[in-house]
């Protein structure tokens, strides 16, 4: 696991500045604290280089022998490589048979005698995750690809007849020549979904390479993209139920082996959910000795997993920890902040923060359970969309405005009980007059287009007039490889909302800490196999991931497999009524906040105001318009 960078002046006239190149690796070097290397090749007609590779490493596999940038034989192909390629032990025997000679024990050689063979087609041939640029001087020709579900980021910037990239933006801003001027319709997508989709960013300037595209570029600039993967739900599988289970366990198994070959210490996330306790599980099933486990919770019960990671914990005799959050976390969030590059507001961003921090300071490699909850059915949306297949017909009926008019009647005040369940409900009844892929969308949101609307400023409505920011996300459920609506919204989530946030979430939290993570429920191999099972099968009713609980039945303790689904959320709704009151609105009513030209000042104490009396729910909002604002201060105003 590492950061990577790079520059390609194709315009042969710029010399790459390795000063430049060492800021960018240096700016990312808790990416990799383990060693720092830079390539530089490609001579210009009036002197210098117009090639430049960089390379931060954390030391994972090969730790005497795998330094980068790395090499072919004859040093015509060099690589800088970020991620883990889980089958290249597999390769190796393959690509020597063919001639090739290694001189590592490294997955990164692997790649690039792959490359020598297969060309761009190499891609084809990995499993795992990656994020890696070739400099091919036989060909002058860059080479740059994405694994297939968007585990590692990469980001590019195309100016002046210049191709550069760098795994954080922060580093990819190091360059001169790259300008800085914000993206204001990011800004209007990151208030509908939390975090900016690619191949936006928040800056006009900079782009994300999109997860399963690779990008050429020759020494005419000529810049090609394409996608080489793409899951299909179409294909299911012809097994009995019973047969299913069986094989299914065998896959995750050999996923979660393939992600426990390691030259550190490695160990692995507990929250307490089915996903992270069954790798957990495989893991001491596969291990010599017990599993090292972390947990994170809260004082708050209601939102603390803690008590069910204990339990698995437990029944697996794991070497346990655990760290509870609480709301004087006020300190780090400059740090969190400076970390995302973009404005980023999944509230999870903390506590994940916190357990890889812990988790770093006792193993260099954890495991989780991410991608299990899109790949086998487990939100709780997931269900609402299969009854609202059935109970959705009156509300169209109905009408949207007289459905939303019936969800106002509900509840909203927490004198009225469980506000979360309240919460709940107001979301859910309040899209049934939509068609199934709006639906999905209004599930999705922070902030829908009418809430948006109360608290921009005038001439943030008449800009993004028009821009409608749903578009996003129904284009994907359109286009899906996917026969029914449930298939539609599994592959919708796994194509946006899994690697466009969690897995940006998790790459974040563990990269700041030096902390590599590994998801067997992401393998290609795993998601390929839940994709090809019938989604009655993951939607039993009203049961979620019901051939995932069926499989691990017996093998988990009964009080996880019968345990509801419970988000990784923090109590924001009763931090900001309370300990965070004068913070919050100390930040969003200062007058910088406005003068940001975004938001009314009206509109933001309407907010405020609903929010501290109880009226509504407003925690997940107020945190994603802290998290803009901390985004300019922390970020912007510093460049």
């Amino acid at each position: 696991m590492c950061g990577i960078c790079g520059i390609y002046n194709y315009n042969k006239t710029n010399p790459v500045k390795e000063n430049v190149l060492r800021a960018m690796c240096g700016v990312m070097s808790h990416r990799g604290p383990d060693g720092e290397g830079v390539y530089l090749n490609y001579p210009l007609t009036g002197g210098g280089m117009g090639v430049g590779l960089g390379h931060r490493r954390l030391a994972i596999i090969d730790l005497s022998t795998g330094e980068q940038p790395m090499y072919n034989e004859d040093k015509s192909i060099a690589i800088v490589f970020n991620g883990e390629i889980y089958n290249f032990q597999e390769l190796r025997p393959q690509l020597e048979s063919l001639g090739h000679k290694f001189r590592s024990n490294s997955d990164t050689e692997a790649i690039v005698h792959a490359y020598e063979q297969y060309g761009e087609d190499c891609v084809d041939h990995l499993r795992g995750m990656f994020a890696f640029a070739i400099w091919d001087n036989n060909n002058t020709r860059m080479f740059i690809a994405r694994d297939r579900v968007g585990k590692k980021p990469l980001y590019y910037a195309n100016v002046n007849g210049s191709l550069i990239f760098a795994s954080e933006i922060k580093a990819l801003l190091k360059y001169p020549g790259i300008g800085h001027e914000i993206n204001k319709e990011a800004i209007h997508y990151y208030l509908n979904y939390q975090y900016v989709p690619g191949p936006k960013t928040v800056y006009n300037s900079v782009f994300r390479l999109m997860p399963a595209h690779c990008m050429s570029v020759d020494k005419n600039g000529n810049l090609r993209t394409r996608e080489y993967w793409d899951i299909d739900f179409r294909e299911k599988t012809k097994l009995s139920f019973n047969d299913t289970c069986t094989q299914l366990r065998e896959v995750l198994k050999e996923a979660t082996r393939l992600r426990m070959i390691s030259d550190v210490p490695l160990g692995a996330f507990l929250s307490g959910g089915h996903d992270s306790s069954i790798i957990v599980g495989l893991m001491s099933e596969l291990a010599s000795k017990p599993v090292k486990t972390f947990s994170i919770g809260f004082e708050e019960e209601e939102f603390s997993e803690l008590g069910y990671a204990k339990i698995v914990a437990q029944h697996f005799k794991t070497d346990h920890q655990e760290f509870i959050v609480k709301p004087q976390f006020v300190e780090i969030l400059p740090k969190l902040v400076w970390h995302y590059d973009q404005p980023y507001a999944d509230s999870s961003a903390l506590p994940s923060y916190y357990v890889a921090n812990m988790t770093r300071k006792n193993v260099t490699v954890a495991l989780n359970g991410d991608g299990g909850d899109e790949s086998f059915g487990g939100y709780l949306r997931y269900k609402a969309m299969k009854g609202s297949l059935y109970a959705g017909l009156p509300f169209k009926l109905l009408g949207r405005k007289n459905t939303l008019r019936l969800a106002e009647m509900l509840p909203h005040t927490e004198t009225a009980g469980n506000i979360k369940m309240f919460r709940y409900m107001y979301r859910l009844v309040s899209a049934l007059a939509e068609p199934p892929q709006r639906r999905n969308v209004y599930w999705h949101s922070y902030f829908d287009n009418t809430a948006k609307d109360k608290i921009y400023s005038v001439d943030m409505r008449n800009d993004m007039k028009g821009i409608d920011s749903f578009e996003y996300l129904e284009k994907i459920f359109e286009n899906a490889k996917a026969g029914n609506v449930m298939d539609r919204t599994f592959y919708t989530d796994i194509k946006a909302y899994l690697p466009e946030c969690l897995l940006i979430k998790m790459d974040i939290a563990s990269m700041a800490n030096s902390l590599e993570t590994r998801s067997p429920f992401l393998d290609h191999v795993v998601m390929e196999y839940a994709a090809g099972l019938p989604d009655n099968w993951k939607i039993r009713g009203f049961r979620t991931k019901h051939i995932l609980k069926e499989t691990f039945k017996s093998f988990l303790p009964k009080e996880i497999i019968n345990r509801p689904k419970q988000g990784f959320g923090i109590p924001l709704g009763k931090w900001f009524r309370n300990q965070l009151k004068g913070y919050i609105q100390e930040i969003l009513l200062d007058p910088k906040t406005v003068s940001r030209g975004y938001f009314n000042r009206q509109g933001l104490e309407i907010l405020l105001k609903e929010h501290m009396e109880a009226k509504r729910d407003h925690g997940y909002r107020l945190w994603a318009l802290l998290m803009l604002e901390l985004w300019h201060r922390e970020v912007y105003e510093k460049l």
